[in-house]
């Protein structure tokens, strides 16, 4: 019952890619972490008020209040270092890149294998293969965000951010912007489509919109 959250169209630890998967387990090892120094902190406290935790200075100051916890967050910072780094977008022959510029309330995209063609609130992708999403906005900051295939990244006036995703099976996933920019931002959603190659094909002929 305590992971019947856990799952859903704007899941974190539900993922359907690999870079959400990357950030899942990130997600998961950083609870571990964290519950890991708050069960050292509670257990001082516990035996602050017992006889039995009686100790050196050495002991409770160094060991317990700063070695322990410092050696975890240090882990747990380069564990995080190396999923980022994994997360960066780079160059490949089977990458493709499309176009999102977010504007009040709608997403537009475009395609670069397939020029001239604009879809509004609805991003097709090939599943299987990584796509590189070139982000920016038409006015205010918004937020490009699919939970379920990779992190959050802005949407920024006069800049151009890119962001790695990619669906390990064909399917509709949920996007949303995750960014106060005024009244009606509640309701700014889109979503992602994943094509098989026969109907990324398809798309891309024009028979799909």
């Amino acid at each position: 019952m305590a992971l019947a959250g856990c799952d859903g169209a704007l899941s974190t630890v539900d993922p359907a890619g690999p870079a959400a998967g990357r950030i899942a387990t990130l997600w998961w090892v950083m609870l571990v972490g964290s519950g890991a120094i708050l069960a050292l902190v509670l257990a001082l406290i516990a035996l602050a008020f017992t006889r039995t935790g009686r100790g050196t200075e050495r002991t409770w100051i160094i060991g317990l209040g700063l070695v322990f916890p410092m050696s975890v967050l240090a882990a747990l910072l380069a564990y995080g270092l190396v999923i980022g780094e994994g997360l960066v977008p780079r160059q490949g022959a089977d990458v493709v890149s499309v176009q999102a510029e977010g504007r009040r309330w709608a997403w537009r995209f475009s395609y670069d294998d397939a020029p001239g063609v604009v879809t509004e609130d609805v991003l097709h992708i090939p599943a299987g293969r990584p796509v590189d999403v070139a982000i920016t906005t038409a006015d205010v900051i918004h937020s490009f965000w699919v939970p379920r295939l990779a992190g959050k990244l802005d949407a920024i006036p006069g800049h151009v951010n890119v962001l790695r995703i990619e669906a390990d099976l064909p399917g509709t996933y949920r996007g949303a912007s995750a960014e106060f920019s005024g009244e009606g931002y509640a309701g700014h959603e889109f979503e992602v489509v994943a094509h098989d190659a026969a109907g990324w094909d398809q798309f891309l002929a024009g028979g799909t919109r």
